[in-house]
């Protein structure tokens, strides 16, 4: 009886979390290169139905565990799957077409300074003839110098990535690509930090200048998954009035002796 109550609370605290980071997905559903987040969750019959069938022990009586009190609540995952991307028509802003990122010099508040990554080609000049994105950080070159720029000259970008002023190639941006995105950690939103493990490899990706990528969140997949999920935390909302309900009447009626 009592266990029906920290299964329906395992529920609620899983839909909730679920919640939150869909509110999140479509409060980015127009930041220019982000990249959708979801959840990972495993229920008991699901490890159980694993145990059953794994016969890499015969002959031999496997213990479950524990008695589970509910779903196991697994990670946080990003879908780095490609935005849909439009034409703006602003040659200094840059879309990334196939697998990669470009890089960035990215300065924190102590001024310490640090390469990001981000899919966001929204970049301009700033007063240095710098090219920078809407934060003021610098777009890198392949030898991970800022790019800098005459802005009385033609520019344009090709998919290479090498940037040409005046037809006279000037720089290379850099566009870096990882073998395991699992490696990745989300900062702010749209950066990403490669943590102990990562490992670099030319990226596939061409650069489509005067074109931006939009947030791969489909917004109205993210409404109907909203719904699925406030019902089912109600559902284990009513299971615990339910259960309680009874506990209450299992406590102040029966056994009662009339007078």
């Amino acid at each position: 009886m009592v266990k029906g109550l920290y299964t329906a609370n395992w529920g609620m605290l899983n839909e909730q979390r679920r919640v939150d980071i869909l509110a999140n997905n479509m409060a980015n559903s127009a930041t220019t290169g982000y990249k959708k987040e979801g959840s990972t969750s495993e229920a008991f019959y699901d490890v159980l139905a694993y145990k059953i069938n794994d016969t890499s022990e015969p002959g031999v009586t496997k213990k479950l565990g524990a008695m589970n009190m509910g779903v196991k609540i697994g990670e946080v995952y990003t879908d780095y799957s490609q935005g849909p991307i439009h034409e703006t028509g602003n040659t200094f802003d840059m879309a990334l077409s196939g697998n990669g990122f470009f890089a960035v010099e990215f300065t924190n508040k102590n001024g310490e300074s640090s390469v990001k990554y981000t899919r966001d080609g929204h970049f301009t000049l700033n007063v240095k003839g710098e090219l920078v994105n809407k934060n003021g950080d610098f777009l890198l070159d392949k030898g991970g110098n800022h790019i800098v720029l005459d802005p009385m000259a033609q520019f344009r970008v090709d998919r290479f990535g090498t940037v040409y002023l005046n037809d006279q190639a000037q720089a290379q941006i850099q566009v870096t690509d990882f073998d395991n995105y699992d490696f990745l950690e989300k900062y702010g939103e749209n950066y990403l930090t490669p943590l102990e493990g990562a490992t670099e490899k030319p990226a596939e990706a061409q650069v489509i200048s005067g074109y931006l990528e939009d947030s791969n969140v489909q917004v109205v997949q993210e409404m109907v998954d909203l719904i699925n999920f406030t019902r089912a935390y109600e559902t284990n909302q009513k299971m615990i009035q339910a259960i309680d309900s009874t506990l209450e009447t299992a406590v102040t009626r029966v056994g009662q002796v009339n007078g």
